[in-house]
């Protein structure tokens, strides 16, 4: 990647309050200020930035400090978002200012490699899906402690029912709550199939609820409600974010093992495809590839680097799993099987991921779907056999160049 030098250039170390800003011009010659980030501040600190001839200002990519600083000088100075793991100090006296000074000696000098800055409607989708992500875990933080609360008071409902939150085992959780009796219980479960494990269900639910695990226990079922009631309202705002992307969705569902919210999450943190002119570049960024360490003319790798967003390692991950368990062949779980006998799960779990991130973004490119054909490679469309018949001609055209010799046959009886 080429350099690109300037004459003048500003570094901002910022924080949650304040930032200090250091103009450094090509002379050596350094200016610094303090400002505050509140909106007038960030209008005032715009216009040093311009009176003083600035070309770009550079800023570490902390948290989301960085967000109004991006609408403040878009559209009057270029800004640079730089990675703050790609762009440490030398360890040693570190302030504000000296920080300041190196991100604006590292611009000045064209050593910054920016940031991707997603579109507003893209970051938008972005809080949206992390948003859900976070209720999802707050949900099963609250199943968990009920779970944690059953198991104290030895009510072993989980090894019976597989679900205890699906429709019986609310039933049963919420008589449990009202005192019922077991018989009682077990005459009223809704779902035949659950009701055939009476036997099972009475040696689960020997003891009753104490008053306090009653309280618990009830404190946590409001609290899924509730947050079931945000998801509900997070995934709706979501369909209508993900319409002008409809024809991408479809290509991403395509593909085994990922359903609509699978999809929204992987084009949401992947942003522009387009940005990337190859998979692997796309993968690296997401931190799918091994970290390499040379030594002595010598390569080590080791595991993945984890670099970029760990919503989007998750998602596949779990997409990854997905595949593994499902009981149908393809080709996808094949690969899974091959890694996991020489690897084990985990190792092949990644591998598929990166796998599966490579195939989105060659279906994305060429705008077509995933096909689960035996006749077709994966990562080019193409097709291993031809399609149609071909002549004699043709036929040993391909066998003499894959390496064979072709030879006349002499004709005769026995030949």
């Amino acid at each position: 990647m080429e350099r690109r030098r300037y004459k003048a250039c500003c570094g901002a170390d910022i924080h949650k309050t304040f930032l200090i800003a250091t103009i450094l011009l090509f002379d050596g010659t350094k200016l610094t200020e303090r400002f505050q980030m509140d909106l007038e501040s960030l209008f005032e600190f715009r216009e040093w930035v311009i009176t003083n001839g600035c070309e770009v200002v550079a800023v570490e990519s902390t948290g989301s400090y960085w967000v109004p600083i991006y609408h403040v000088l878009e559209g009057h100075v270029d800004l640079i978002v730089a990675n703050a793991y790609k762009i440490k100090h030398i360890p040693g006296r570190k302030t504000d200012q000296i920080d300041s000074e190196w991100i604006a000696e590292l611009c000045l000098n064209g050593l910054i490699q920016p940031s991707r800055i997603f579109s507003e409607d893209a970051r938008n989708l972005r809080s949206l899906t992390r948003a859900r992500e976070r209720y999802v875990d707050d949900m099963t933080r609250e199943k968990n402690r009920i779970h944690h609360v059953l198991d104290s008071c030895c009510i072993k409902l989980s090894s019976v029912i597989s679900d205890i939150f699906g429709k019986a085992g609310r039933y049963i959780l919420n008589c449990l709550l009202e005192g019922m009796d077991i018989d009682e219980i077990i005459d009223g479960i809704p779902v035949t199939r659950v009701k055939k494990k009476a036997d099972q269900i009475r040696a689960a639910i020997k003891t009753k609820l104490s008053p306090t695990d009653i309280i618990l226990i009830r404190g946590c079922l409001e609290q899924i409600e509730n947050i079931q009631k945000r998801i509900n309202e997070v995934e709706t705002e979501i369909r209508k974010m993900v319409v002008p992307l409809r024809k991408s969705l479809a290509i991403v569902m395509s593909v085994p093992g990922i359903g609509f919210i699978s999809a929204t999450v992987i084009l949401a943190e992947i942003g522009n495809y387009k940005d990337f002119d190859k998979a692997e570049k796309l993968a690296s960024w997401c931190g799918l590839v091994p970290s390499v360490y040379q030594s002595a003319d010598k390569n080590h790798t080791g595991s993945i680097t984890k670099q970029g967003s760990g919503h989007i390692r998750r998602i596949l991950v779990e997409v990854a799993h997905v595949v593994a368990r499902t009981g149908k062949k393809s080709k996808l779980k094949d690969f899974f099987l091959r890694i996991k006998a020489k690897k084990g799960t985990n190792i092949a779990a990644v591998a598929l991921a990166r796998k599966l991130l490579c195939i989105i973004h060659h279906r994305l490119m060429n705008q077509e779907m995933y096909l689960e054909d035996e006749h077709r490679k994966e990562g080019d469309g193409g097709s291993l056999y031809p399609s149609k018949q071909i002549s004699l001609d043709e036929m040993i055209r391909y066998v003499v160049a894959a390496g064979y010799e072709v030879r006349k046959r002499e004709s005769g009886i026995g030949g």
